[in-house]
C-alpha cells in the first residue's frame, strides 16, 4: 500500500474512533421590558404600534399565549424571574422602599439565576434596571452573582429617562448634560450601548448570560423626538397634564407610549444584529418578556392601546391583564420557527429552563418547571404545573391561582385575611373575567382556599395585615 494512502486510512479511522466534541453551553440574553403589556407587541395581536423586530424574533422562535410575570408590580416579578421562586415563597413579594435610594434586597447569599451560571463558569451581566437592592445593600447585582451591572439600582429613579447618573458596579456614573443643560443621555441608549459592547467583548470560549432589563415602556412618557417623530398626528391625543404629581406631562401622550414601545423594539433589534454579526446566532438562546402588565396611569393608556389583549386589571392587579405577559424565546437550530405553545408557565419557570439548556442543572426547591422540552420540541415530555399562585403586598393585599380553566383570586386580604371572598372565573370561556362562578363552584373554592393557605411560607417583611 502507498504510503501516502496509509497515512490517510489511519487518519481517517482515527478521526472515527475519536469521539465528537460536545458543543459548548449556550449563550443567554433575556430581554425584559418594564410594563409592557401583552397585547403591545404586533405578534400578540397589536395592531396600532409597530414592532418588527420583536416580531421577527417570534417568526424564528416560539411564542407562548399562556405565560404569566412572577408579580404584578417590579421588584417582586424580577425576584420571581431571578431566584425561581413564586411570590408566596419568594424573599420579596412588593415594591418596599428603602431611602434615600433602592428598595428592598435580596438577601444575602440569595441562588439566584446568575449564581448559578456564573458556578457553571458563565460570564454574567445585569445591564437596565435592577430594583432588588440599593447601592452598597446585600442585594446590589454584583453581590447576586452578576459579574457586572451597568443602569438603575433604584426603580423609582429609573422613572427618569435622563438621569443625572447611573450605576456602575457599585460605582456612580455621572453622566454629562446636553448643552442647553436641561438634557443629558436618554438612559434606554445607554443600556443598548453597553449590552452591545458586551456582546462584542465575549469570548469564544466562555458561554455569557445577559439581563437586559429596559426600562421602557414604563412612565414617565419621554421619548427622543426622532422616535416621537414616526407616531406624530397618528393618534386622537388629548394632552396629561402630569395632575399625578410625580410622573411628567406629555402633549401626545398616545403618540409617546408608541413611539418608547418601538424604541424598545428597536432596541431589541440592535442586540439581535449584534448577535448576527459576531456569528453567534446559533450560539444563543433570546428570550423576550415584561416584568408586569401594562401602567394605567402616568399617562398611559392601556385601554386605547388594547395593551392586555382585551384582558381584565392592569399593572399593579392579579387579574389576568396585570400578569399576563408575552414571552418569545428564539435559538437558531434549535428551536422550531414560527411555532406556539400553550403550556401554563410562569416566570419563575426562567430559571430551570435556562439552566437546562445551558447544562447545568436547576437546584432543589424551585417553584418552576423547565420549558426546555416544549423549546426544543419534545413537549410530550413536558412537566406541567398543577397550579400557579401569587400573592401581592400592596393595595389592600391579594392573592391568585391559576388551575388550568380556572382563574382565582382574593383581594382585601390585608383587611379581612382567610375571610375575604375568592372571586372564581372560568377562563376557558370567560378570559377576561367578567363572571364570578364562585358561588356554583365550592368545590373548586375550597381548593383554592387550600392552596392559598399551604402553598406559602411566612414573611417577616411581608405580611397581611
Amino acid at each position: 500500500m502507498p504510503f501516502g494512502l496509509a497515512l490517510a486510512l489511519a487518519a481517517a479511522v482515527s478521526a472515527q474512533s475519536t469521539p465528537a466534541a460536545a458543543p459548548p453551553p449556550p449563550n443567554v440574553v433575556l430581554i425584559v421590558a418594564d410594563d409592557l403589556g401583552v397585547g403591545d407587541v404586533g405578534c400578540y395581536g397589536q395592531t396600532k404600534i409597530r414592532t418588527p423586530h420583536v416580531d421577527a424574533l417570534a417568526a424564528e422562535g416560539i411564542r407562548f399565549t399562556r405565560y404569566y410575570s412572577g408579580a404584578p408590580v417590579c421588584a417582586p416579578s424580577r425576584c420571581a424571574l431571578l431566584t425561581g421562586l413564586h411570590t408566596g415563597h419568594a424573599a420579596i413579594r412588593a415594591n418596599k422602599e428603602i431611602l434615600p435610594e433602592g428598595q428592598e434586597p435580596l438577601p444575602a447569599g440569595t441562588m439566584t439565576l446568575a449564581r448559578h451560571l456564573k458556578a457553571a463558569d458563565y460570564r454574567t451581566a445585569a445591564i437596565g434596571k435592577w430594583g432588588l437592592g440599593g447601592p452598597g445593600s446585600v442585594g446590589a447585582p454584583e453581590k447576586q452573582g452578576f459579574d457586572s451591572f451597568f443602569g438603575y439600582l433604584c426603580q423609582r429613579r429609573a422613572h427618569r429617562y435622563y438621569p443625572p447618573y447611573l450605576w456602575r458596579n457599585g460605582e456612580r456614573v455621572v453622566l454629562e448634560a446636553n448643552a442647553d443643560g436641561k438634557r443629558g443621555a436618554y438612559a434606554p441608549d445607554l443600556m443598548t450601548k453597553e449590552a452591545l459592547d458586551f456582546i462584542a467583548s465575549a469570548a469564544s470560549d466562555r458561554p455569557f448570560f445577559l439581563l437586559l432589563s429596559f426600562t421602557l415602556p414604563h412612565v414617565d412618557l419621554d421619548v427622543p423626538d426622532d422616535s416621537l417623530a414616526a407616531y406624530a398626528g397618528a393618534f386622537p391625543e388629548r394632552p396629561y397634564d402630569g395632575d399625578m404629581g410625580f410622573y411628567r406631562a406629555h402633549a401626545t401622550p398616545h403618540a409617546a407610549y408608541a413611539a418608547m414601545v418601538s424604541r424598545l423594539d428597536r432596541d431589541v433589534g440592535s442586540v439581535l444584529a449584534a448577535l448576527r454579526d459576531r456569528g453567534l446566532d446559533e450560539r444563543t438562546i433570546v428570550l423576550f418578556t415584561s416584568d408586569n402588565g401594562p401602567s394605567g396611569w402616568g399617562g398611559a393608556d392601556p385601554k386605547f392601546f388594547r395593551s392586555t389583549a382585551g384582558l381584565r386589571g392592569v399593572k399593579g392587579t392579579l387579574y389576568e391583564g396585570g400578569i399576563r405577559a408575552p414571552l418569545v424565546a428564539r435559538w437558531k437550530g434549535r428551536i422550531a420557527p414560527g411555532s406556539t405553545s400553550d403550556v401554563l408557565a410562569a416566570a419563575w419557570d426562567l430559571f430551570p429552563t435556562i439552566a437546562e439548556l445551558a447544562g447545568a442543572a436547576a437546584p432543589e426547591g424551585l417553584d418552576g418547571v423547565s420549558l426546555a422540552p416544549t423549546l426544543l420540541g419534545s413537549g410530550e415530555s413536558q412537566r406541567k404545573h398543577d397550579r400557579l399562585v401569587w400573592e401581592h403586598h400592596e393595595d389592600g393585599g391579594s392573592q391568585a391561582v391559576r388551575l388550568e380553566r380556572w382563574k382565582a383570586v382574593r383581594n382585601d386580604v390585608d383587611s379581612l385575611g382567610d375571610a375575604a371572598p375568592i372571586e372564581l372565573y372560568d377562563l376557558s370561556t370567560d378570559p377576561a373575567e367578567t363572571r364570578d362562578v364562585a358561588a356554583s363552584h365550592p368545590d373548586v373554592v375550597k381548593r383554592v382556599r387550600e392552596i392559598l393557605a399551604s402553598d406559602r411560607t411566612a414573611s417577616p417583611i411581608f405580611r397581611f395585615e
